[in-house]
């Protein structure tokens, strides 16, 4: 995950780590920038599986008009 973060923010982004929200199953980070649409990512490793309630929020938040996508294997970043 640090791994994604720190390439956001070399990207210019704001990244927060959403750890603890009032919805399960939220994507893990929200990236920010100035004049673009915020959008979200769900990092997983190479043996992470995304569940059925992260896919249900990904449709989710799209369904609102926001980019949601899922980061696997963070290692070839």
């Amino acid at each position: 995950m640090d791994k994604v973060i720190k390439l956001m923010e070399s990207k210019g982004y704001y990244v927060l780590k959403l750890s603890k929200t009032n919805k399960q199953g939220i994507p893990d980070l929200l990236c920010l920038k100035k004049d673009e649409v915020p959008f979200f990512i769900e990092v997983k490793t190479d043996k992470g599986v995304v569940s059925a309630l992260q896919l249900y929020r990904q449709k989710e938040l799209k369904e609102l008009g926001f980019k949601s996508i899922i980061i696997n294997n963070t290692n070839n970043l």
